[in-house]
């Protein structure tokens, strides 16, 4: 492999100016992850622990291993609605007595930790990274159950909650559940369907339902200990596994039991040097492009996320704004795609077509870097073939079949954002960094479309166009447009799995990659009809 030579100038203007940038958009992201570590409130969180409890980050850091890294995931989900930001729940991956789980934890702060419909999203997106990866899954439980006032939303698809940790079980999947608080009426079957359920005294409470349902229902009297106490259902329901006499014993028993599963990945492990690349991770954040219509040169990132950053290029002179190449991080080998200019073209299509091809006879994990504006039109490109040529690349990134982890570094526009692995192509892991735009295409390009619809439109009616009305139109259109592409509002739609800082590229990407070598690494060996 060649190793990367940076030509970077940190003294200059655009490295001056894009850090400047990034900065400011970093500091907007600090203030927006300070909003998620609060949770409900500082009234909130006193009046918990006021009741001898933890709060959900506490119990995480308490679960997993001493110096060990949690990768959080959707942070900013709910942010811009009028649920709190985090949408009451931390989800993530964490390491629990050497074993690597995703985590899933209520945030009893946040409206007692009830379930909105972004909660929803975030709980099953942790759910479907678990399956995928095949890692055990942890939920460390104290919930309210649904937010009534958003039911119409949640009650038909909250059943996939409890379909997924039910396939888990049948995939051989440990599931485990800690039951700190309430886990009522439909919660009651979180418990209920985790393979391993470990109960707080006098804290749980797992029942279908409560004592004022029970008393209109049945006119039964009951308490909560009766009904669905830790100690009824450790001796006489037998629904719980474990009686934990406190919530540190809960946590005690949970890290034993993952000590006890025997877990073994299915995926090689490291294979490679994982020397650390030649160049400083903190010069990205000049690298990155403060406007996204300036591309980012691919060598300058490369050379500071992959071991050594050594990279084996594959056609380097062929198709040149879609570079691949063959690299390692932290020892994993892996296939990089990433754009280096904007456009995709048919030679770019053609060329990441027999890339992908090649990394699933390989058994090799992909790497799709996108910073793309989508394919080219024209009339001298569609005559060329750009559809059957991109129709190539989407099919083989659809069927291919070994693991693809996504970041977006600047923008992913139309079907760039599919032929490079976007959010519908089921990457097993796909984060964006704080620059990141999302959407079908820029903001004034979408606007200018529009216009000239209308003005099209105008003239077939044969009508006056109204040049006042279309420019208060492509303004508002823009503005639109430009907040809803923006990295905080698709991720908090749970568009990919979060926004991260730049520097942290190369640690994000080694986790993610170690994660999903828990799964069998192995590579499609039959693909669909191409055009062409």
């Amino acid at each position: 492999m060649t190793t990367l030579r940076s030509t970077l100038d940190a003294s200059g203007e655009a490295y001056t100016a894009n850090r400047a940038a990034q900065e400011a958009a970093l500091a907007e992201l600090d203030g927006q992850l300070e909003l998620v570590l609060a949770g409900g409130g500082e009234k909130y969180a006193a009046r918990h622990r006021a009741r001898g409890r933890l709060l959900a980050r506490e119990r995480i850091e308490l679960l997993v291993d001493r110096d060990a890294p949690f990768l959080e995931f959707s942070s900013l989900a709910a942010w811009g609605t009028s649920f709190t930001v985090g949408a009451s729940i931390v989800t993530g991956l964490g390491v629990v007595s050497g074993v690597e789980c995703v985590i899933i934890a209520h945030d009893p702060t946040v409206r007692g930790g009830t379930m909105n419909p972004y909660t929803l999203r975030k709980n099953l997106r942790a759910l479907d990274i678990a399956k995928r990866n095949r890692l055990p899954v942890i939920n460390l439980v104290e919930s309210g159950g649904a937010d009534l006032p958003t039911q119409s939303e949640l009650f038909v698809n909250a059943g996939k909650i409890f379909q997924g940790i039910s396939e888990l079980s049948g995939m051989g999947i440990p599931t485990l559940a800690l039951v700190f608080g309430n886990s009522t009426a439909g919660g009651a079957y979180v418990p209920g369907m985790c393979d391993y359920a470990v109960l707080v005294d006098r804290q749980a409470k797992v029942f279908l339902g409560g004592p004022p349902l029970v008393k209109m229902a049945t006119g039964e009297e009951s308490d909560d200990e009766e009904l669905g106490g830790a100690d009824m259902h450790s001796r006489v329901s037998g629904l719980g596994d474990h009686f934990a006499v406190d919530e540190r014993d809960a946590i005690r028993i949970g890290r034993r039991i993952m000590s006890e599963v025997n877990w073994r990945k299915l995926g090689p492990g490291p294979s490679l040097p994982a020397d650390a690349p030649l160049y400083d991770e903190d010069e990205l954040l000049g690298i990155a492009a403060a406007d996204f219509r300036v591309p980012v040169d691919p060598r300058e990132v490369l050379a500071r996320v992959v071991d050594g950053s050594r990279f084996g290029e594959y056609k380097p002179g062929y198709g040149t704004a879609l570079m691949t190449g063959w690299a390692s991080i932290h020892g994993y080998p892996v296939g990089i795609l990433v754009n280096s200019r904007g456009v995709l073209f048919s030679e770019e299509a053609q060329k990441g077509t027999e890339f992908i091809l090649l990394a699933n006879q390989l058994d090799i994990p992909l790497i799709f870097l996108q910073n793309c504006t989508g394919f080219m039109v024209g009339k001298s490109y569609e005559q060329g073939g750009i559809i059957k040529d991109g129709a190539k690349m989407i099919n083989a990134v659809t069927n291919s079949k070994v693991p693809h982890i996504t970041i977006n570094l600047g923008a992913s526009f139309g079907a760039g954002n599919y032929g490079m692995s976007g959010r519908a192509f089921d990457p097993r892991f796909m984060f964006s960094w704080v620059n990141a735009k999302l959407a079908v295409m820029g903001a004034q390009q979408l606007a200018g479309v529009l216009s000239i619809v209308g003005r099209q439109a105008a003239e077939a009616a044969g009508r006056e166009f109204d040049a006042d009305a279309d420019a208060r139109r492509t303004r508002e259109i823009e503005e639109q447009i430009e907040a809803e592409s923006h990295s905080f509002f698709t991720s908090a739609r749970i568009y990919d799995d979060g926004v991260i800082d730049p520097r942290d590229t190369r640690t994000v990407l080694g986790m993610c990659l170690s994660a999903v070598h828990s799964q069998t690494i192995a590579g499609q060996r039959g693909y669909g009809v191409f055009r062409m």
